[in-house]
């Protein structure tokens, strides 16, 4: 009993952050925005921005706490030092690298238009005058609205979280929900039947993950470090074959399966097989 009771306390330790000898930093993301993040009906933290976050502090050899936070207030939350990461597909750009420091670019992405289904609606017969359009408040897919279809007319209505535009796409109150593509894509899979994509913006984006300006906790090079090293191992690929594409309940239930595998063992290659292997059943 002794030894099963240090057996537990060391798990307990090792997913709680608390591993004796090892720095902890603090990682905001909005934890609703599927496929990079969201909570799980059981309550579970998981997505591939986070469990990329996870994989690059085993293999650089540090801990972490997710925090859910609002996406327009990781940055400000960052500066203020109450966060060391933010990892909620940041798309790099100017006015951002402006208060904060962007590790190398990690993903790419456009910005894409959801409608309802079924009503013919294109990107083109958007951007008149009298449609309303949904975006999440602070995102690259508000400002492309704010800066292309607002002159022409449109109404842009800013929502805290991208769920919420899309629930309001589906009560018939906005005409449009524009976001990130891949985010885009899980809502339409996830509202089969309900909602379509009505187009793509071809906007050019790159993600980065976010430290405080001039990095001076020198999180930068560990994390482009722990990327590197999932590439080589395989496990990268793996990730993004088990977070794109599968529907939201067979990831969930594939994280609930796997997950220990990375968080108590702490094997990041041997999870990502894990994951593909059990989306796939």
């Amino acid at each position: 009993m002794r030894k099963a009771g240090v057996a537990v306390l060391a798990a307990v330790l090792l997913v709680g952050g608390l591993a004796w000898g090892q720095e902890k930093y603090v990682v905001l993301s909005d934890i609703a925005w599927a496929p990079f993040e969201w909570v799980s009906e059981k309550g579970a933290y998981l997505g591939f921005d986070l469990d990329v976050m996870r994989a690059i502090a085993v293999l650089e050899g540090f801990e972490i706490e997710i925090r859910d936070t609002p996406f327009d207030s990781i940055i400000p939350a960052i500066v203020a030092g109450k966060g060391d990461i933010g990892a909620s597909g940041f798309t790099i750009t100017d006015e951002r690298a402006q208060v904060i420091s962007f590790s190398k670019p990690y993903w790419e992405a456009n910005q894409a238009a959801v409608v309802r289904a079924g009503l013919g609606l294109t990107v083109d017969k958007l951007a008149a005058r009298g449609r309303i359009i949904g975006a999440q408040r602070g995102t690259t897919g508000a400002f492309w609205v704010e800066d292309n279809w607002v002159p022409l007319g449109v109404v842009l209505v800013e929502y805290e979280t991208y769920p919420e535009a899309i629930l309001d796409l589906l009560a018939g109150r906005i005409d449009a929900a524009v976001a990130d593509v891949d985010p885009s894509k899980m809502a339409v899979l996830q509202y089969k039947g309900q909602i379509e994509l009505a187009g793509i913006l071809e906007t050019g984006e790159e993600y980065g993950f976010v430290v405080a300006k001039g990095d001076p906790k020198g999180l930068l090079p560990k994390i482009e470090r722990g990327v590197a090293k999932l590439k080589e191992l395989g496990a990268w690929d793996l990730l993004i074959q088990a977070y794109f594409g599968p529907a939201l309940s067979a990831i969930e239930a594939a994280w609930e399966k796997c997950s220990p595998i990375l968080l108590v063992e702490r094997d990041p290659l041997r999870y990502a097989q894990c994951l593909v292997a059990e989306v796939r059943k």
